[in-house]
This record gives structure tokens, C-alpha cells and sequence, in this order.
């Protein structure tokens, strides 16, 4: 399970991580936007990404953890095309909203998650641990990023393109692979139990 936890951790990290950091770099270098254009496409992508939160931590409170994860890792990859390849500052706001969207939608479901199976003898370490680890992994994703850009002639929308749809799609499958303990009890059954 904990294996399994990092695991997933690495891939979501890259999901996050590879849709963010180097985002306003392709967007100041390829785009050549103005610092005015990249702040205020970063304000509505991240508007994106607390409503995606909120959206699907509550929705898979309904159809489960697992399902909703997999919905909004994989319907990111056909909006990623929109988010690198727009072709003006709104429809590419446009595209990172709903990039963000799918993405912290599907985190928004991570924190739950990870308690809801952490075993109760380490619930207060496992998920940090897990989540902490999985972000060692992933902690090479800019400059892997930035390598493969300029590996195609400064092409960041195709490295972005890629890495996100090759991760999401590796979340989906971690995830709708992997473990689910929806509306675990947490606790012993005499924690459990209300006090007389």
C-alpha cells in the first residue's frame, strides 16, 4: 500500500508540478507575452484550480475516490492541446482554467484520500510521508521539462503537451488500479464507540 501511495504521489506531483512551474516561462519565452498577460493568466488558472478542488473533492464523496480521480486525470489530456496551442492570451486562459481545473480537481481529492487509507497506527505519518516522497521523485520535472524544450528548439508547449498527458494518464491508471477505502472508519471500534 505505501509503495503503491508513492507511487501515485510521484505521478500526481508531475501532474501538478508539470502543468504549473514551467507554464508561465512557455508563456513569457514562446509567447512572448508581456509579464501583465502571464500574471493574469496565472490568476485564472489557479481560479481554475480551487473551483476543480472543490468540484471533485465533492464529487467523489458521491461516486468514490478512485472514479473521480480517473475523470478528471483523463479528461485533462484532451484539453491539453487548448491549453499550449490557443492561439491568443484568452483561449489559452481558457485552456489553463480548465487544465487546472482537471488537475487540482483530481488533487482535491488526494488529502481524503491518502487518510482514508493510511492504517490507523500511522495515519498521522503516512500521508505526509507518502505525499513528501512521491515529491522527492517528481522534484526533476522542471528541468526535465525545460531539457526536453530545448531539446525541440525551445518547443515548451509540445514538452508541456506531452508530459501532462502522459502523466495523466499514468494517474488513471495508478488510480483507478489501485486502492480505495471511501468512508473508512477511522480509529478502534472502542474509539469508535460514543462515550457513555
Amino acid at each position: 500500500m505505501f509503495v503503491w501511495s508513492v507511487l501515485l504521489m510521484t505521478a500526481f506531483n508531475f501532474f501538478s508540478h508539470g502543468t504549473q512551474d514551467i507554464y508561465p516561462t512557455f508563456l513569457e519565452t514562446q509567447r512572448n507575452y508581456s509579464t501583465y498577460t502571464v500574471g493574469a493568466i496565472a490568476i485564472v488558472y489557479n481560479i481554475g484550480a480551487i473551483v476543480g478542488g472543490l468540484f471533485f473533492g465533492a464529487l467523489s464523496q458521491r461516486i468514490g475516490r478512485k472514479r473521480a480521480i480517473v475523470i478528471a486525470a483523463l479528461v485533462a489530456i484532451p484539453i491539453a492541446p487548448l491549453w499550449t496551442y490557443a492561439p491568443g492570451p484568452v483561449l489559452l486562459a481558457a485552456g489553463a482554467f480548465l487544465m487546472q481545473f482537471f488537475v487540482q480537481g483530481a488533487w482535491g481529492i488526494v488529502p481524503v484520500h491518502l487518510n482514508e487509507l493510511s492504517p490507523d497506527e500511522v495515519r498521522g505519518t503516512f500521508p505526509g510521508f507518502a505525499y513528501q516522497l512521491g515529491n522527492l521523485l517528481a522534484s526533476g520535472n522542471a528541468t526535465m521539462q525545460a531539457g526536453l524544450a530545448a531539446r525541440w528548439n525551445g518547443d515548451y508547449a509540445f514538452a508541456l503537451l506531452i508530459v501532462a498527458a502522459v502523466v495523466a494518464l499514468v494517474v488513471a491508471v495508478l488510480a483507478g488500479f489501485g486502492y480505495e477505502k471511501k468512508d473508512v472508519g477511522f480509529g478502534t471500534e472502542e474509539a469508535a464507540e460514543p462515550a457513555s
